[in-house]
């Protein structure tokens, strides 16, 4: 069967609530942050569904002997933030993925040219190529970003089949990218919006999402 990019939109009415709260220009700061946070805890929820490896096990509760069944501990789980913006959903996901390693990769984008650049990068020289890996970015626009975050993983042993990638607001120029280089990849997100204008801002969208989430 011919990979393809799932794109999954989770039907989930508290996704729906905190997705309108963080739309809402006249939201403030402390509220959007919040909504972030929340659409970080329940997108990653939705996430780790089918993703997270489990083993069977024997456990004794007070009155008998049952089976059980838990996270593989042997297999790494990893958080990638794309900073900064991406900070504001890592909370909610380390709810989710407690034990999880973070690693940031911080990327800025010139104005003009909508190019990305590093400015950080604290990924490992090299990960286990079963690691699960969730990258956490709220807006997925002209794809630069995520194009960029993704080779850098790629080029470190990261397997697309095991990368999630959670992002508030989608749009086709990213989805685009992704499912034509990384066809084994999955993004949940809280929306599509159809549109991408000339500064590189999702339409409708919720505006800057990092400046937002902090206040600048």
């Amino acid at each position: 069967m011919t990979q393809q990019l799932l794109v999954y939109v989770p039907p989930h009415p508290l996704i729906k609530h905190w997705l309108a709260v963080a739309r809402d220009a006249a939201t403030p700061s402390v509220l959007f942050r919040s909504a972030i946070v929340e659409l970080g805890r329940w997108l990653t929820y939705e996430a780790a569904r089918d993703w997270l490896v489990t083993q069977d096990t024997m456990i004794d509760t007070p009155l008998a002997a049952c089976p059980g069944t838990v996270i593989d501990p042997q297999i790494p789980v990893a958080v990638v933030p794309i900073l900064r913006a991406g900070l504001g959903l890592l909370d909610g996901a380390q709810t989710v993925l407690p034990l999880a390693k973070i690693y940031h990769l911080g990327l800025v984008r010139n104005e003009e040219t909508l190019e990305p650049s590093c400015y950080l990068n604290k990924l490992p020289e090299k990960l286990d190529p079963e690691t699960r890996v969730l990258i956490t970015d709220p807006m997925l626009a002209t794809g630069g970003s995520i194009m960029t975050a993704m080779a850098e993983l790629i080029q470190r042993g990261v397997d697309p089949a095991f990368t999630r990638v959670v992002c508030v607001v989608a749009a086709p120029p990213a989805l685009q990218k992704l499912s034509a280089a990384y066809p084994g990849l999955t993004v949940y997100s809280a929306t599509i919006d159809g549109q991408v204008n000339d500064q590189g801002f999702i339409i409708p969208g919720l505006g800057d999402a990092g400046d937002r989430i902090f206040g600048t």
